[in-house]
């Protein structure tokens, strides 16, 4: 599980206009109709084409947690898409993405400054173009590190540099152990 791009998921399923379906053969009419076939959902999913076929037809009302979890992903991932992409499109060119994160935090410095990691709470406005590099990594498939780096880049310029008008030496913020995250648009 990526703790960054879950977490930008979850913020973009906050402006779905419909709640995605919730019973799983709702689920699995909703993907056979996405990939017009049965045996490409069933590879999807890694069961037997007969297996779809049965929810299809409410035959099997009940998934095992594990198939129900990645029917519940798989779905959520194609819902919506234009509703999706214009709240990643407004978020990226004028709205901005806000961060909310408790973490260990710590920066790279000159020396005689306190750059010791330190446990924070933070909820920080970040502007659009932060959101644009989120949102493109995640696009282009970055890994939960490279996300990491972004955000921490963004937290450095916003939140220790104030834009511009502190801490001008600061090099580099370290976002480590993460104990909560969770993105707004």
């Amino acid at each position: 599980m990526s703790t960054f791009g879950d977490g930008l998921d979850k913020a973009v399923q906050k402006a779905f206009t419909r709640p995605a379906p919730k019973s799983a053969g709702a689920q699995m009419r909703y993907l056979v109709k996405q990939y017009k076939g049965t045996k490409v959902v069933a590879q999807l999913l890694r069961v037997s084409q007969r297996t779809v076929e049965r929810y299809v037809k409410d035959q099997i009302k009940k998934p095992r947690p594990d198939l129900a979890a990645r029917l519940e992903r798989e779905v959520k991932k194609r819902w919506q898409p234009q509703i999706r992409a214009r709240a990643r499109e407004k978020a990226a060119n004028t709205g901005g993405i806000v961060i909310d994160t408790r973490a260990r935090l710590g920066y790279t410095a000159p020396i005689g400054s306190t750059d010791q990691d330190r446990i924070r709470h933070l909820t920080v406005a970040l502007p659009p173009r932060y959101a644009a590099r989120l949102f493109d990594a995640q696009e282009q498939g970055a890994s939960d590190q490279e996300l990491r780096e972004i955000a921490a880049d963004a937290l450095r310029e916003v939140y220790f540099q104030d834009g511009g008008r502190r801490a001008g030496q600061l090099e580099e913020v370290r976002l480590t152990d993460i104990e909560h995250l969770e993105f707004d648009l």
